[in-house]
């Protein structure tokens, strides 16, 4: 048997922490189709002189607003500190960029002649709930990207427009989600909840989103695995939350999940289910940060595992490898064990009969 080169890294300094801003609106960048005119999400602030594009461009732009003449269905009003939507939209506005104002809520006319608008921006504005009037939203029927982090959200907004693509409402105050918040939600693909305050996921909550692709629940007051979870789910973000172990069915019926991130929850061995992860479809499980001592047991076909800081002594091949053969062998590639509590010294013998096609190991 072939034995491929291996990378084994030793950790002798301790976890680094690092700070970031979460600048790229909500913590998963946004991809532009220029084919379809899409224009550029970075802010055009300090990056265009406004009395230039004014001289050159004809078409009519409010005051608090920059309205480039390569995209001209864009108007960029974003850090301006407006208090209120700038008067005058107009009717060609398909992508509108607001955040960074101190707007807090908006009536059910507030774009009422910007109706064709596919994009909407209010990341790190003071938006509260009970300022958004139930009909803004609905009457907004080409929207397909809607940005609110960085509010004062209690509360997901009620109407929402079916052919809504993306919703970020990540790092507000949203405790609840209201019945029938994503019931008409069919083309929903993403949607960013992470740095809210939900405590519990009900069983009709995430109801009517037959192709939701990404879904993150991080930083949020999770104590149990959250169930009814749409078993469309590619993607599903844990980090953070008080998750203290997981059942055998917590995951069924997630047929194509294939990252799984759980970090920084109270994890322990005694609350894990002996097939918690038994997805064949699983590629990455990020398990980091818990009060692990035994290695669980993943799918053979998992190719990611970072169990890194955690309060392992011991490495068990049948946590990878049930049986070993020709054909039956773990297909893990990188493996992250530093900041536990064993040596490469403690490796078993036989590991790299199961662990054949690993490319990095950290200890």
């Amino acid at each position: 048997m072939e034995i491929r080169p291996l990378l084994l890294i030793l950790s002798v300094c301790g976890p680094t922490w690092v700070t970031t801003l979460d600048m790229d609106y909500g913590g998963v960048p946004l991809w532009i189709n220029r084919f379809l005119g899409e224009p550029s999400a970075l802010t055009l602030r300090d990056r265009m002189e406004p009395g230039w594009f004014r001289a050159v461009n004809r078409q009519s732009c409010p005051l608090e607003c920059d309205c480039p003449i390569q995209w001209p269905t864009a108007l960029y009003c974003e850090y301006r500190g407006l208090h209120h939507l700038p008067e005058g939209l107009p009717s060609r506005t398909q992508y509108l960029f607001l955040q960074g104002n101190a707007l807090t809520g908006f009536d059910s006319r507030a774009f009422a002649n910007a109706s064709n608008l596919r994009w909407l921006f209010l990341d790190r504005n003071q938006v509260l709930s009970e300022r958004l009037d139930q009909m803004l939203l609905s009457n907004l029927t080409r929207l397909v990207n809607l940005f609110m982090n960085h509010n004062n959200l209690t509360e997901v907004p009620a109407g929402l427009p079916s052919g809504l693509k993306q919703l970020r409402l990540a790092y507000n105050h949203i405790e609840r989600i209201p019945p029938g918040a994503f019931q008409n939600l069919q083309n929903l693909t993403l949607l960013l909840l992470q740095g809210n305050r939900l405590k519990a996921i009900g069983e009709a909550d995430f109801k009517g989103l037959p192709f939701l692709n990404l879904l993150d629940l991080s930083h949020n007051l999770l104590e149990t695995f959250p169930k009814h979870l749409p078993p469309s789910v590619q993607q599903l973000y844990l980090t953070s939350n008080t998750l203290t172990g997981m059942s055998e069915a917590s995951l069924q019926g997630f047929n194509g999940l294939r990252y799984l991130r759980l970090s920084h929850n109270q994890l322990k061995n005694e609350g894990l289910a002996y097939g918690a992860f038994n997805v064949t479809s699983l590629v990455e499980l990020d398990l980091s940060y818990n009060q692990l001592t035994e290695i669980p047991v993943v799918p053979t076909t998992l190719q990611y595992l970072y169990l890194e800081v955690n309060h392992i002594r011991e490495f068990n091949v049948s946590s990878f490898c049930r049986t070993v053969g020709p054909t039956s062998y773990s297909r893990i590639k990188t493996l992250r064990l530093d900041g536990n509590k064993m040596a490469h010294h403690q490796l078993p013998p036989d590991w790299p009969f199961c662990l054949r096609v690993l490319h990095n190991i950290y200890i």
